[in-house]
């Protein structure tokens, strides 16, 4: 399921840090680095609860920070570390945006830009 005609987007993360990777124009163009957003992490908090809550909802806010750079799209490929690119696909699932979006995913080591566009030039076509 892939083409040039599709709003196709890419996302290399982990828990603190991802890069978003999209066409521009956005229908037909070549894929480039459309930005970056970070999880800067809470600071101490001395009781579990309050500190699950509080790391819950700096994730919710990273993710959506996350979806800014991807306005209507209709395939995604996700691709990191651990698994964070899990709960991102359940976030983009349980997000009405989102809800007919494809997502694909893969795993691999962060890379340097140049690399990560090739990498996703790669996987959506």
């Amino acid at each position: 399921m892939s083409g040039k005609n599709k709003k196709q987007f890419g996302v290399w993360l982990d828990s603190t840090h991802a890069t978003i990777v999209g066409r521009d124009p956005v229908d037909t163009g070549d894929f480039v680095i459309l930005g970056e957003a970070k999880n800067t992490g809470q600071g101490s908090n001395s009781n579990e609860n309050a500190s699950n809550n509080a790391e819950q909802s700096l994730q919710q806010k990273f993710f959506k920070e996350i979806t800014t750079h991807m306005p209507n799209a209709e395939e995604i490929h996700v691709t990191g570390t651990g698994i964070t690119q899990e709960q991102f696909i359940h976030f983009l699932a349980n997000t009405a945006q989102f809800k007919n979006t494809v997502a694909n995913e893969s795993t691999s080591h962060q890379m340097a830009d140049d690399k990560l566009i090739l990498y996703i030039t790669e996987k959506m076509n």
